[in-house]
């Protein structure tokens, strides 16, 4: 399986702010671009995301996938109902995880969210990193590279 990471960071290495939050991101976009991101997509066939990563997709207006995606969690035993059927709670050790998804048909995933993402990182499972660095200092909040 192909493991890949698209995420963005501040200019001080953040993915999030202290509140954990991703207003930050909100920057004018004069080029109307969307950085790559619909190609890289189109390649992908399943996310995997933290959860607290999934705490903040559903604050979105809308659900913003149309495949299907993991929540990695220890502590939730369940999602609420409006994302049964889009989302799905996996736990474990990230080889597991993987291997479980293989089972399921799926070949190319998507991690997205800091621990899931430094968790596949620790363990050597990611093939594929883009790192998009926004024009803005946090000065805290939550690192892309913990302790690696």
């Amino acid at each position: 399986m192909k493991v890949s990471v698209y995420i963005a960071t501040s200019l001080d290495g953040f993915i999030a702010d202290s509140s954990g939050g991703l207003d930050w991101l909100e920057l004018p976009n004069l080029e109307q671009t969307d950085y790559g991101y619909a190609e890289f997509i189109s390649r992908i066939d399943a996310l995997l995301i933290g959860h607290k990563t999934f705490e903040q997709v559903l604050t979105f207006d809308a659900w913003p996938y149309d495949k299907p995606v993991f929540v990695l969690s220890r502590n939730l035993t369940a999602l609420p109902d409006e994302v049964i059927g889009k989302a799905e709670l996996v736990s474990g050790e990230p080889a597991a995880i993987l291997e479980k998804l293989a089972e399921k048909g799926h070949n190319s995933l998507y991690i997205d969210g800091g621990r899931a993402v430094q968790s596949f990182l620790h363990e050597d499972l990611v093939d594929e990193l883009i790192v998009s660095r926004i024009p803005v200092p946090l000065g805290g909040g939550v690192p892309l590279f913990g302790k690696l």
